[in-house]
């Protein structure tokens, strides 16, 4: 077939005189109709267009497109989905009731449209760039591994994949807000969300509330004394953990401390102020009610004593079961002329266990052997003792409340310090805003034309499909027109000719006649 059969498409068409007519359409033929309808079609085009584009951009107002933004997480463990305590990361916690019912107050808001918003917030997790191109880098060494590095691009495979970016859409539609507003509510919650984020995973703030709480004015001075202790004890450990944590001695600039600061400060009124008005009550043998007290040494002796027995029995058993454990042995083969052969004693963790158990109950027992003489010589001196002396009773009480006012002093400034430590340091980046929510000209126009797209495609490529079939029908009419004008043509030259041939045909008769 010639190049010109090639630009050719061959239609058949049937009726009733023949059975097979071939209408040949040329390709010139259809691009003749195409170009004689063209400004036609372009008309056509632009008013779809503009009514699809002008329909679409009155349903997206009415319908109030959904609004979004784009926020991260960067704290140690989120790519295994864990939150700064280790635990598992929740991210429905960015539209908490707290986080909103902060945003609506900060924006002088109902709170009555809380729940309304919560269930309007959608949150969806993205996986960053670099992490998918990890896994196709992963799969890429998987698939292309031997037999002999096939488990160690297993083991690259079964790396968890979590999102640390997560995209939120708030579809405020039902709120009544309009875009402006929902806008504001939106980037509100996501900055309040940051403040429930320190709140939540950085300064204990139950541990200062529980110690600020303390009322010491219903226990005898004993016990209060027991009291502050333990509330003692427990910031120092707080201080002293943070201080392990911090490996660049932070030094805050809102109290100047370090964590070794307070950590020293807890352990000084501990030692100092406390045990000067524990030391000042025992040597006066001070107490609020005798038999109360009496009483309640007795019942600490008796626990105290029991608890004694239990551990001495835990301990005998861990003695004997040491004693009884054989430590696995194992044989290294000297090196040299010499050829000896040295014994060494494996290491065992059952073993290193039951010695951290016996180390811990013998700490143990010590300390409530301590207890108990404490508390027998409280006993047998509150016995000996006779009436309180008002003034000591005075004295002791203003020391109490010197040492509560100090304590209160550390916890504010320890909440102070470790609110500026876990901001400016610990989660300095472990979360951002990366896109807030919009309400610029170029976001509207942006929600307009991603709703556009696909009826304006569909809507062209129908226009388009009509277009060209009018002029592929246009030229089919105009070739049936033409072969039938030619047939006529063809049937009137031989009906001519056949007439010329008679003529030719009788003349010569006649020439011979």
């Amino acid at each position: 077939m010639d190049s010109k059969d090639n630009r050719n498409i061959n239609i058949t068409l049937k009726n009733e005189e023949d059975d097979k007519d071939e209408v040949i359409i040329s390709l010139p033929a259809i691009f003749k109709k195409l170009k004689k309808y063209f400004l036609i079609w372009l008309v056509v085009a632009a008013v779809v267009l503009v009514a699809v584009f002008g329909g679409v951009t009155i349903q997206s107002i009415h319908r109030k497109p959904a609004i979004t933004a784009l926020v991260s997480f960067t704290h140690e463990g989120i790519e295994k989905g864990l939150d700064p305590n280790g635990m598992d990361f929740n991210k429905d916690t960015i539209k908490n009731p707290t986080v909103i019912e902060n945003a609506l107050t900060s924006l002088d808001l109902p709170l009555d449209q809380l729940d309304n918003i919560r269930h309007a917030i959608d949150i969806e997790g993205l996986i960053p760039a670099d992490t998918m191109d990890k896994i196709l880098t992963y799969k890429n060494v998987y698939e292309n591994a031997n037999s002999n590095n096939l488990q160690a691009a297993q083991s690259m495979l079964d790396i968890p994949i979590f999102p640390t970016q997560f995209k939120i859409t708030f579809n405020y539609a039902e709120t009544g807000f309009n875009r402006k507003t929902a806008v504001q509510v939106l980037n509100t919650i996501l900055e309040e969300y940051k403040s429930y984020f320190f709140d939540m995973y950085g300064y204990n703030e139950s541990l200062g509330s529980s110690v600020n709480s303390l009322d010491i004015s219903g226990y005898d001075y004993t016990e209060a004394i027991e009291v502050l202790k333990t509330s003692l004890d427990a910031l120092s450990n707080y201080v002293n953990q943070l201080s392990t944590n911090d490996l660049t001695r932070f030094r805050s600039s809102i109290t100047g401390y370090t964590f070794d600061d307070l950590y020293e400060a807890v352990e000084t009124v501990k030692s100092i102020d406390l045990d000067k008005v524990s030391s000042y009550i025992n040597a006066n043998n001070l107490t609020k009610d005798k038999n109360a007290s009496m009483d309640y040494y007795e019942y600490r002796i008796n626990e105290l004593t029991r608890l004694k027995t239990s551990t001495e029995e835990q301990l005998t058993s861990v003695k004997e079961s040491i004693k009884a454990y054989e430590k696995d042995q194992i044989i290294i083969f000297g090196n040299g002329a010499e050829n000896t052969d040295t014994e060494a004693t494996q290491s065992s963790a059952q073993y290193d266990d039951m010695m951290k158990q016996k180390l811990e109950l013998t700490n143990t027992l010590a300390t409530t052997k301590q207890n108990i003489t404490y508390y027998r010589e409280r006993l047998a001196a509150l016995q000996k003792s006779t009436a309180n002396s008002p003034k000591k009773i005075e004295q002791v009480d203003k020391q109490l409340d010197d040492v509560k006012n100090k304590i209160s002093e550390l916890v504010e400034n320890i909440k102070l310090t470790s609110d500026d430590y876990y901001e400016n340091v610990t989660f300095q980046n472990a979360y951002n805003i990366l896109v807030p929510a919009s309400n610029t000209l170029s976001s509207t126009m942006s929600v307009i034309i991603s709703n556009v797209k696909v009826p304006l495609i569909l809507g062209e490529a129908g226009v388009f499909a009509i277009y060209f079939l009018i002029a592929f029908i246009a030229a089919i009419r105009a070739e049936i027109i033409r072969k039938k004008r030619d047939k006529e043509f063809a049937l009137y030259r031989d009906e001519t000719n056949a007439r010329i041939e008679e003529n030719k045909e009788e003349n010569k008769e006649e020439e011979k006649e």
